[in-house]
């Protein structure tokens, strides 16, 4: 299996955010991680689609796909700008969708790939149904919000669960992608599990070392 990693730029340098964001290409990341976070469906506020519309020239020219994630209220009144700006992937919240049907068939006709995630404690059940419609299924590993959590690690026996009810219904093609603590240590039993997309954020982006070294380290344990 060949996993994508997706530097999440939460813990970036945004002083220097599109040479830290080409320093993970270059080493390799497939997406670009965007979380979207507007202080009340988690408590942080974070970026608006100026900083998805600032990254899509160098998605341009390198073809990393840029991977949007809103943990927002309301997320429907906000697609259509986040599309607009260039997002490949746009993925939203079950919780956060009352009619998360009629949400990812919006994200869909703006020609952007719809993904549906849950929070931790969300079971499996609230996305049964969609799982046809989407592109991606996002498994948070930590609660949404802040960047540096731990791992919780009865992610992992989700995301196996999420894996096998892929392939049941014969969307194995669904990428399934994790967010939340994936370090060195950790990336291969995530990987194991059945995830396809690994969201990396202080693992990659941190004083330690530098991004190239830590995708490298990432891709090492990874074996």
């Amino acid at each position: 299996m060949n996993e994508k990693l997706a530097p999440s730029i939460l813990t970036a340098d945004f002083s220097r955010l599109g040479e830290q964001v080409r320093e993970a290409i270059e080493a390799g990341a497939e997406f670009i991680h965007i979380d979207v976070m507007d202080g009340h469906f988690v408590p942080p506020i974070t970026i608006g689609p100026i900083i998805v519309s600032s990254l899509r020239p160098l998605a341009n020219e390198t073809g990393v796909t840029l991977d949007v994630h809103l943990m927002i209220e309301n997320p429907d009144d906000h697609i259509a700008s986040f599309a607009k700006a260039g997002a490949d992937i746009i993925t939203v919240h079950a919780e956060a969708s009352p009619n998360l049907k009629n949400t990812v068939q919006l994200i869909r006709s703006l020609n952007v790939r719809p993904g549906v995630t849950l929070k931790p404690k969300t079971p499996l059940s609230a996305i049964e149904e969609i799982l046809p419609e989407v592109d991606l299924v996002l498994i948070m590993s930590v609660e949404p919000g802040y960047g540096g959590q731990s791992y919780i690690p009865s992610s992992t026996e989700k995301i196996v669960c999420l894996h096998q009810m892929l392939d049941e219904q014969g969307l194995s093609h669904i990428e399934l992608e994790v967010d939340g603590g994936i370090k060195a240590h950790n990336i291969a039993e995530v990987a194991a599990a059945g995830a396809s997309v690994l969201v990396v954020g202080s693992a990659v982006y941190n004083a330690n070392e530098s991004v190239a070294g830590n995708m490298a380290a990432l891709r090492e344990a990874l074996g």
